[in-house]
């Protein structure tokens, strides 16, 4: 067993198995899992919002699926990961604030769209996803076999 890396909100790492990673509080925001099932080098970005075109003065790239994805996906390619091979796994965009709120503030759904969006832009196959709904997500990335684990309070434990 490697070390269990955290991700915090607004923020990405990259690493190579036996490592893992994890991101706690997946409300609206999005866990981009990342993988190269042959390098075994995996990635994990925990994105707030879909478009970073939108923020002037932005500077955090990690906060947004456009760039976050964009530079997670450079890391883990310098770490050695191959372009052709890398899929992902998507969970989270949860709506949080259920009554009365309208679609066009719907962030969670946007930031799975847009998360999906740059993935197919990027050639990066999705595998699978557990997005949606209305409850937060704690997720485990585990680089040796490339699943997905997602804990939700009062809910089973789900791999995908």
């Amino acid at each position: 067993m490697g070390e269990m890396i955290k991700v915090g909100m607004a923020d990405l790492k990259a690493c190579k198995a036996p490592d893992n990673l994890t991101t706690i509080g997946l409300g609206s925001c999005i866990g981009i899992a990342m993988y190269d099932p042959v390098s075994k080098i995996s990635g994990l970005a925990h994105i707030m919002l879909p478009d970073s075109t939108q923020i002037r003065n932005n500077t955090n790239i990690a906060k947004f699926a456009d760039t976050g994805i964009q530079k997670l996906y450079d890391d883990m390619i310098k770490m050695g990961a191959n372009k052709s091979r890398l899929v992902a796994k998507i969970a989270g965009g949860a709506t949080m604030f259920a009554g009365g709120a309208a679609p066009t503030i719907n962030v969670g759904a946007r930031n799975a769209e847009a998360s999906k969006a740059k993935l197919k832009e990027l050639g990066v196959k999705l595998l699978a996803e557990d997005t949606g709904l209305n409850y937060g997500r704690t997720v485990e990335f585990y680089s040796e076999t490339g699943d997905y684990l997602i804990k939700a309070v009062g809910k089973p434990p789900k791999t995908i």
